[in-house]
């Protein structure tokens, strides 16, 4: 199963942004949503290390909600 992460903008440089979620750092590329305005801490989906949607911060939260419920029933 593949799963977009919701992630928040930290810094932009050109199509590559850094991006923060649960304390982790990644660089995502954002040339997939080129289309879009996107500036420091907006929500973005990251799949692939592509950012393929631009969210709310309640959407990621949700979203993070739902994420840690699957890995709490897991480590049952």
């Amino acid at each position: 199963m593949c799963l977009g992460i919701p992630m928040q903008i930290r810094s932009i440089d050109g199509f590559v942004a850094r991006c923060m979620a649960k304390g982790v750092e990644r660089d995502v590329n954002l040339l997939m949503l080129g289309h879009e305005t996107l500036a420091v801490d907006d929500f973005v989906v990251v799949h692939l290390g592509y950012a393929i949607e631009r969210i709310t911060a309640e959407q990621a939260a949700v979203a993070w909600e739902l994420y840690d419920q699957m890995l709490d029933q897991d480590g049952r």
